[in-house]
């Protein structure tokens, strides 16, 4: 992989100096850095020379002369003969004004579109939805979110089935757009790379650093009379400074670390936040890359293998990351028609030391983490002490072992641990299973003391957030309770919703310690405490979660990874054989069709059968 240079030294950008290489050296001996770039575009150019167009799906729509009408369109946008000729590349963006996760994709997708064209390649840019958590978070627009991850994937696959493009640049910035783009490029399976927008700088509340996790948080303090109205404004209006993604070790930069651990992504490419101007160096290099993607046929699918999505989970388990990832490690791998369900992400999870000292839990962001030597530098301690395969194939074309050969240990830092001296021994993500989820559940226990890590308590039962939000505003709650959220699973909700707002608000409160929560819908990234999700089966297919009533004794246990009812087979049963199904308002509309085709989150709460079924992929058309 290479990153071509400056003209001159970044400005407290990269925080490579000191530790051994820069992002140009992740790769080959030393030499002077243009004549590098000249190589690597060397490449391209014979890439470009040598490809056989007569077995890329473009050769549908600019090549013969019944394609004289298709050229035509192509004509008309300017592009040339040589152009229409190339292979055509997707540059696939969420680009919106919804939030500022997305705000800056459309400026890196022209450096990404540069680097194609220089490499020898036709960029065709095209955008897809984006639905922001942090906009829809607390209220009915969060039932969007996770629908929208299969709403991203669908809307790329067609895209590119429906212009026959040959490879693909994906570029997300939230939450959801990381998988969601991930899953079209393993689905459609041309040469891809992926690439995140970046992460949002701190904020600055009062000298000390603050992200938007504060505010959720403050909403709960402001409730209960801890902070004034005028405190609450003004933090509001620093705690998002810049473009990007939400700063801590949320949903969007998990799974931003996933990109690089799993091989689609550049090394260091995940890392660096999204007002950097460095973000404009590796989406060029990137648009560079796939054209010799192309040139080698190397495939989403020679990269995402059951080994690369052990390397996955293990980077989340070792950076305390979201929960959200294990539903959205199997739906990638169901694209591939590999199995790998909750429980296989849950089994690396148990044996991965947690090592990065990342928010919710910890100290830091992702940009420390960047500057001290990002992403890679987490890798390579995990490598180096046998958690990770050297062995996985990525978008550079090299192994992750060769990726990282060059990368030195950065003693001078605390954020990332040695590996052999983590924070705590195993990941800060558990899975659980027992007689109240046979098909499991998931909670974050990153940053959590392990006497914290065993609750037991009485269950306060909620059908929906709403209910359980407003009972916690009003605080008719108890201190040692076992909040329960139902119906909001996948197909209940519909859509699986996050809680964020009232696990933040319980945390402003000061209970966030004190009360344990459940739900069969899921958790932000950002979320705090003993809060368990994805409890399977759901509610509204009868799940034992649809079965308890105030006052049903309830245990948690992180450290044996068990969550369980004092409640025997037989009431159970006699529960089970009373309980009728609940309708929901979602009766017409995309959410309607979500509830009828989506699957449980055990497998990635997907809505079709996957590669497992596949019988011709749209690369080989």
């Amino acid at each position: 992989m290479f990153v071509p240079e400056p003209d001159r030294e970044p400005q407290g950008e990269t925080g490579f100096a000191g530790i051994g290489c820069r992002p140009g050296d992740v790769e080959g001996p030393d030499e002077p850095v243009r004549r590098k770039r000249e190589r690597v575009r060397d490449k391209a150019m014979d890439a470009r020379h040598t490809t056989d167009k007569s077995k890329l799906p473009s050769r549908y729509v600019t090549e013969g002369p019944e394609r004289a009408p298709h050229r035509s369109y192509l004509y008309a946008m300017g592009l040339t003969r040589e152009q229409i000729h190339q292979p055509l590349v997707g540059v696939a963006s969420c680009w919106n004004e919804a939030a500022p996760c997305n705000i800056s994709l459309m400026r890196q997708a022209q450096s990404v579109k540069k680097g194609v064209a220089a490499a020898g390649g036709t960029p065709r840019e095209f955008c897809t939805i984006t639905v922001t958590d942090g906009i829809a978070m607390g209220h009915r627009g969060m039932r969007a979110s996770l629908p929208s991850r299969e709403v991203i994937a669908d809307s790329v696959e067609l895209t590119m089935r429906g212009h026959a493009y040959d490879a693909l640049i994906g570029l997300a910035g939230c939450d959801k757009s990381l998988p969601g783009m991930m899953m079209a490029m393993v689905r459609l399976n041309v040469p891809s790379i992926f690439i995140y927008g970046g992460s949002i700088l701190p904020g600055s509340f009062r000298g000390r650093p603050v992200t938007v996790q504060d505010l959720f948080e403050a909403v709960g303090k402001h409730s209960v009379g801890a902070m004034s109205d005028d405190d609450l404004d003004e933090l509001e209006q620093v705690a998002c400074p810049s473009a990007g993604a939400c700063g801590a070790q949320f949903t969007a930069n998990t799974m931003a670390t996933v990109s690089e651990a799993i091989g689609l992504a550049l090394p260091y490419s995940a890392g660096a936040p999204a007002p950097y101007e460095i973000r404009d160096r590796f989406c060029a290099t990137a648009g560079e890359m796939v054209m010799e993607l192309v040139a080698k046929n190397i495939r989403p699918r020679d990269i995402v293998t059951r080994k690369a999505l052990e390397n996955a989970a293990t980077v989340v388990a070792a950076s305390g990351g979201s929960t959200n990832a294990a539903l959205h490690l199997p739906a990638i791998a169901h694209e591939c028609g590999i199995p790998f369900d909750l429980f296989d992400v849950a089994e690396i999870f148990k044996r991965t030391p947690y090592v990065a000292d990342l928010k919710p839990g910890g100290r830091y962001v992702a940009k420390d983490m960047f500057e001290v030597g990002g992403i890679p530098l987490l890798m390579k301690t995990l490598l180096d002490h046998g958690y990770l395969h050297g062995d996985c194939l990525t978008v550079t074309g090299r192994t992750i072992a060769e990726n990282l050969a060059k990368v030195a240990w950065n003693p001078d830092q605390d954020v990332v641990r040695p590996a052999d001296q983590p924070i705590t021994p195993t990941g800060g993500v558990v899975g659980l299973r027992g007689n109240l989820a046979p098909e499991g559940a998931i909670v974050k226990v990153a940053g959590m003391p392990l006497d914290k890590q065993v609750f037991t308590g009485p269950a306060r039962v909620f059908d929906n957030e709403e209910a359980c939000f407003e009972a916690v505003k009003n605080r008719q709650y108890a201190e040692g309770d076992v909040l329960v959220i139902r119906y909001e699973g996948p197909r209940g909700g519909p859509g699986m919703r996050e809680m964020l707002s009232t696990t933040a608000a319980l945390y402003g409160q000061g209970m966030g310690d004190k009360v344990a929560l459940i739900t069969d819908g899921r958790f932000s990234g950002a979320t705090r405490g003993f809060c368990v999700g994805h409890v399977g089966p759901e509610a509204a297919v009868g799940g034992p979660i649809g079965l308890l009533e105030d006052g049903d004794v309830i245990h948690l246990d992180a450290i044996q990874g068990i969550l369980s009812v004092d409640l025997s087979d037989d009431e159970l049963a006699r529960r089970r054989a009373a309980w009728q199904p609940r309708a929901n308002d979602s009766t017409s509309g995309y959410l309607w069709k979500y509830a009828q085709t989506v699957g449980p989150a055990l497998n990635g709460a997907v809505t079709h059968p996957g590669g497992a079924q596949e019988i011709l992929s749209y690369a080989d058309i």
